[in-house]
């Protein structure tokens, strides 16, 4: 039993990456539904925001001649079924009402209005439901909603670029030490986060456009650290519209968490990464080191104490290591 729920649980997380661009804020959900012979009658993932919810879909993709095994069958979701009325109905409702007879979760839904009420409300059902297939893999594919859920605050990456003598520049002049293939895979990284931020001196410096020009998708909303003599207005008249300037950390992560912009990627430089690398806001690092040594410029921050690398892949001669916390 455990290998064959692991089994339809991995084609949730997979078919959940359907929805991961348009289904924000909410979380991209994989669904599957499997006939007591164990064969899969339905899938689904989450719809673009305000659409149907993964449940919703793999049930509305059972053949009308498969109905009837609904009765015996299971539905595996990659995050608990949600309980509450949003712009959706409650899916646990729906699936009580299909009448399956397994339910099987990937992992509690930590949103406020969930946190364990849809998994409650299919038991009293009388439907058996198991809970923690996977979790691990499961809370990873949603990890920026788990976060914003949980801390409050966006999911932290933090990013640059390398000398392989560890600077991010050369002799203190910008200096692009990407290929251009690992800068096509930066801008896929921005159309997956909400919101990007640079410090003062790089924006002023650099003149960074900080959108997506090689990849399809959205731009994220653009954010600078900046002093009180400086402000939006020196921004506006730069830059023109689309960009926010705070004046420091916490009043850019509180205006990103009630605006639900759930990720951000901090891109420099090495002053503002430090800065939160030393409070501990961050919880994944990708650095992109070039095979090139440039012998003096700015100091490329240094890895947090207890980072862990997951793994480091190798493109066009230059490596990029991604760290996550313990």
């Amino acid at each position: 039993m455990k290998e064959t729920d692991e089994q339809f649980m991995r084609r949730c997380i997979q078919i959940a990456r359907n929805g991961l661009l348009k289904a924000k804020p909410n979380p991209s959900v994989g669904a599957v539904i499997v006939d007591a012979g164990g064969k899969i009658i339905g899938e689904g993932y989450t719809s673009a925001f305000g659409g149907p919810h993964a449940e919703v879909n793999a049930f509305a993709s059972v053949r009308p001649e498969d109905e009837a095994l609904l009765r015996g069958a299971t539905i595996y979701v990659s995050l608990e079924p949600c309980s509450h009325w949003g712009k959706t109905p409650p899916c646990c409702d729906l699936i009580i009402r299909k009448g399956v007879r397994r339910v099987v979760c990937g992992c509690v839904d930590p949103f406020a209005k969930v946190q364990g009420r849809g998994i409650q409300r299919i038991r009293e059902a009388g439907i058996e439901v198991t809970v923690g297939v996977l979790e691990k893999e499961c809370r990873e594919s949603n990890k920026r909603f788990f976060v914003f859920n949980t801390l409050h605050r966006p999911y932290i990456l933090l990013k640059w670029a390398q000398s392989a003598d560890g600077f991010i520049d050369d002799h203190y002049q910008p200096t692009l030490f990407s290929t251009p293939f690992t800068q096509m895979l930066a801008h896929k990284l921005r159309a997956e986060n909400d919101a990007i931020l640079v410090g003062r001196v790089t924006m002023m410096k650099d003149k960074p456009r900080l959108n997506v020009r090689e990849w399809t998708g959205h731009d994220p909303q653009r954010i600078t650290l900046t002093h009180h003599e400086e402000g939006p207005e020196l921004l506006e008249y730069c830059y023109g519209d689309g960009w926010k300037a705070f004046c420091d950390i916490d009043e850019a992560l509180d205006w990103m968490y009630n605006k639900d912009l759930q990720s951000l990627i901090v891109e420099g430089g090495a002053a503002t990464i430090n800065s939160f690398i030393a409070r501990g806001l961050w919880d994944e690092i990708r650095v992109e080191t070039a095979p090139k040594l440039v012998g003096d410029g700015t100091q490329a921050p240094k890895i947090p104490d207890g980072a862990v690398e997951k793994c480091r892949d190798v493109f066009d001669g230059n490596s990029i290591a991604y760290y996550t916390r313990p």
